[in-house]
């Protein structure tokens, strides 16, 4: 019994130096400032702050959980947007706001999770540093914890900045597909041969032979096309803004062959675990293309792909596969809105 005594004689001493330590050491809550720059304009990307349909697609906070389910309330965009979020398999829940927007220049959010009725405050801080380059300034709030809980604030700033970064590389993602679809949009000028180089991009898809009899080889298309994106967004969890245009591969002068082989797919921007044996990864290496923009119905790409290789031939260039971007995905009965390339080299 005297033993019991001492034990617990001592963890109360002990429970009473920690919160002594706590008391007097160490700060209720915690103030600090993370800054970040990013390689896109601000009406870009304050528009994934301020809509947070778009937030939550890349904020490592919400995507890094596979069984996190949010809710979204009007309005979406701006102050007075809300979410509420609940995750049953790392047991949180919580809600967040947008009380104040000053449009292409702040942003505060509030946070309140697990039912704390204290909310962490973050003030967003967006600044011009050049046409392409914004600065974002993160000045967070911490809320008020008890003496027993306030060795949390040691590593709340280390966790927060952890999450920063990792957000910053989906967003970085994020903005890299958009920006690239509106500069293609903007640009298009059709039935125009134009030389463009091409950075590398990884595409994931499927590997197809079908019949190139009129309209066949198309429908297949569509029904291949429908797949992928279905596997990309529904299994693989993807949004439209986080990958880019479909991307049809197949050797230049097939389309007088009975039968045509091609390669279908959906760039993304890093390799992910596939489980689906149907689908693989296929890497377009850097290269130099003519190219010409085509829109009609898809048995009249012929002549355009024609103009590519008749170029090619003129100019004494050898020339690789041809690949066919949807700029507008492949609907059975629509023309087609496509950007045709045709790699090329001495």
């Amino acid at each position: 019994m005297r033993f019991f005594k001492i034990t617990a004689v001592i963890l109360v001493l002990l429970v009473g130096a920690y919160a002594a330590s706590m008391y007097y050491f160490v700060d209720e809550n915690k103030d600090f400032k993370i800054e970040k720059e990013i390689d896109y304009p601000i009406d870009k990307v304050f528009a994934q702050f301020n809509n947070l349909q778009h937030f939550t697609r890349w904020n490592n906070f919400f995507t890094s959980s596979q069984s996190i389910d949010i809710d979204y309330y009007t309005p979406y965009e701006g102050q007075g947007g809300a979410i509420s979020y609940v995750d049953p398999k790392n047991d949180t829940d919580g809600e967040m706001f947008i009380r104040y927007e000053n449009p292409l220049n702040s942003l505060r959010y509030q946070l309140f999770e697990d039912r704390n009725e204290n909310p962490t405050v973050v003030d967003v801080q967006f600044k011009v540093v050049s046409a392409e380059k914004t600065k974002i300034t993160w000045n967070v709030h911490t809320p008020k914890l008890s003496v027993l809980r306030r060795v949390e604030n040691f590593w709340t700033e280390d966790r927060f900045a952890e999450n920063i970064n990792k957000s910053m590389v989906n967003l970085k993602n994020v903005l890299g597909n958009k920006v690239e679809k509106d500069h293609q949009m903007a640009s298009i000028k059709y039935d125009s041969l134009m030389v463009e180089n091409e950075e590398d991009k990884l595409i994931l898809g499927i590997n197809v032979s079908a019949s190139n009899k009129k309209e066949a080889l198309y429908k297949n298309i569509v029904m291949n096309y429908s797949k992928i994106y279905n596997y990309i967004t529904m299994d693989l969890g993807k949004k439209d803004d986080e990958f880019g245009f479909p991307v049809l591969i197949t050797d230049a002068d097939n389309y007088k062959d009975k039968e045509v082989s091609y390669f279908l797919g959906i760039p993304l921007s890093k390799k992910i675990g596939v489980t689906d044996n149907n689908f693989n990864f296929r890497t377009i290496n850097p290269s130099q293309n003519y190219v010409i923009y085509y829109k009609g119905n898809y048995e009249g790409r012929i002549r355009a792909v024609q103009q590519l290789i008749q170029k090619a031939k003129k100019d004494e260039m050898r020339f690789g596969d041809i690949r066919q971007t949807f700029i507008e995905r492949p609907i059975e009965g629509q023309e087609v809105n496509m950007k045709l390339s045709l790699s090329v080299f001495k």
